[in-house]
């Protein structure tokens, strides 16, 4: 299995709730930023492949565990690792994770995991429809 990608968020005001801790639905917000990225990282533009396919993913389940919070001004690495790769789906596996301080010798701490399942649907139906050989291509 290939090394999960990793995409980097920093924590701002409007993340927080009013405990100064990461409001949880905002989780799945940078979950949804690192998947897009991944896809983006492949070559794979969500909104080109809509335009040149008919096509694009939406998410079918989520399920996440919250172990620890993120605070105002946190450094953290969202990451992004196909799981399982169907005919109409993906599944796949995230993590937050806080990112340490520089020159610090500790590993990174475990905020958020989950995974995550996206179906293809045709963009105009949204009907179920299989994923184009393409786009299996670059993903395996």
């Amino acid at each position: 299995m290939a090394a999960p990608f990793q995409f980097p968020i920093r924590i701002y005001w409007e993340d927080t709730d009013a405990g100064g801790i990461v409001f949880y639905a905002n989780y799945l917000k940078f979950f949804e930023r690192a998947r897009t990225e991944w896809l983006r990282s492949l070559g794979l533009g969500q909104q080109q492949l809509r335009e040149q396919t008919g096509g694009m993913f939406v998410v079918t389940e989520a399920r996440l565990r919250y172990l620890a919070p993120a605070r105002l001004d946190d450094q953290l690495w969202v990451t992004a690792q196909l799981q399982q790769q169907g005919r109409v789906g993906l599944t796949l596996v995230q993590q937050a994770l806080l990112v340490p301080p520089p020159l610090s010798d500790q590993a990174p701490t475990l905020l958020s995991e989950g995974t995550v399942r996206i179906g293809w649907v045709d963009a105009a139906s949204f009907r179920p429809t299989r994923i184009p050989s393409t786009i299996l291509e670059k993903i395996s």
